[in-house]
């Protein structure tokens, strides 16, 4: 296997265990959680879902041949309080990993090498892949850290609960 082919198959992997972070989280909360903020100047988990599905379907739509910031986002309004139902919010999750994940599997190695623009700047398609895994692993971290700070010990841990390494290990290198 090719380094490249390799990079793509990682890389898609990684996406996936983030977009389940992502959706655990959501099942552990009910309609208002997703509304819920800390403070006036605080996102919400459904302006978090908004912004992520607005920056993939910009930059993932004809990701090779126009520029990543599409004339039509607005941006701003990503972060405007609406008040959704979650099914709408899962439809906008959805939406935007769904144009990210096609786009993705559309790419070939020879691709990596070529350079596509983001606000009229030039990156590497491994520039753009990385730069879009920092962004989204940064709000699904947001996303997990105010569901856990909503739900408090009600909380099931998306990870290795404290306290629970060692188990956790064994059962790894038992292969389970």
């Amino acid at each position: 296997m090719s380094i490249g082919t390799e990079y793509l198959r990682v890389v898609r992997e990684r996406f996936i265990g983030l977009k389940g972070q992502g959706e655990k989280t959501f099942d552990q909360l009910n309609e208002d959680d997703f509304h819920w903020t800390s403070n006036d100047d605080s996102n919400s988990i459904a302006i978090l879902i908004l912004h992520l599905s607005g920056n993939m379907v910009s930059r993932w739509t004809d990701f090779l041949t126009t520029d990543g910031e599409k004339p039509d986002r607005n941006r701003d309004g990503e972060f405007e309080t609406k008040r959704l139902l979650k099914a709408q919010l899962m439809a906008h999750w959805e939406h935007g990993w769904c144009v990210f994940f096609d786009a993705l599997e559309s790419l070939h190695e020879q691709d990596l090498e070529k350079n596509i623009h983001i606000r009229g700047q030039a990156h590497s398609v491994i520039d753009a892949i990385e730069r879009q895994m920092a962004h989204y692993a940064i709000h699904i971290g947001q996303v997990m850290f105010i569901g856990k700070q909503i739900k408090g010990e009600q909380w099931k841990s998306l990870s290795i609960p404290k306290g629970e390494s060692d188990e956790y290990l064994a059962r790894m290198l038992k292969g389970k």
